[in-house]
């Protein structure tokens, strides 16, 4: 990642992304598989609300794993509210410039704020794959936003990382004429 760039306007572009995506599910949705194994939908958007949740806490200064992804209880149509509420307690966390130089802690270890930011962005546009995959839905996702997590993955996930404690599977073939983002899914250890 270009660490002289401020990510945080391209997270908040890949949220726009997610909340589009959200307003598609249907409560009839939630029990759909995903593409993440472990995760139907509906935990699926557990966990992707409740990572949003974690990077805000840390930008307000707290440690991430001292927080559990607490989107129990959120109604079969509440999704789209509970993600309103993230990216809003997310957007407040992280408004102020000199977060993004500041050390910060994460799941994956302590990074600047700024690097902090291109991996939550990274989850996010993959996340939204993993959705639009469960929906079925032929919304075009944004080209940029993929490439650029395309690029963030390369680095914070290369291929010879895997593994071990790693939540990421070996890196998957894609074919050559793939779009971004089945290059993406497939960096990120997911059969495409």
């Amino acid at each position: 990642m270009d660490t002289t760039q401020d990510p945080r306007p391209l997270y908040l572009l890949a949220l726009d992304q997610l909340e589009k995506l959200l307003a598609e599910v249907g409560p009839e949705d939630l029990d759909r598989p995903t593409p993440c194994a472990e995760y139907d939908l509906r935990a699926l958007l557990g966990h992707v609300v409740g990572g949003i949740h974690r990077f805000a806490y840390t930008g307000e200064g707290g440690l991430s794993l001292d927080v559990a992804a607490a989107t129990g209880g959120v109604p079969d149509d509440g999704w789209p509210a509970a993600l309103g509420r993230a990216r809003a307690r997310v957007t407040a966390a992280w408004a102020e410039d000199a977060k993004l130089d500041r050390p910060t802690s994460v799941p994956w270890g302590e990074v600047s704020g700024r690097d902090a930011v291109g991996g939550y962005l990274l989850e996010t546009v993959i996340h939204s794959w993993d959705i639009a995959r469960a929906l079925g839905t032929d919304r075009p996702l944004d080209e940029r936003l993929g490439e650029t997590a395309l690029a963030i993955a390369r680095v914070a996930l290369p291929a010879e990382r895997r593994g071990g404690g790693v939540p990421f599977a070996p890196v998957q073939p894609a074919p050559d004429d793939a779009d971004v983002y089945t290059r993406l899914a497939a960096h990120s250890g997911r059969a495409v």
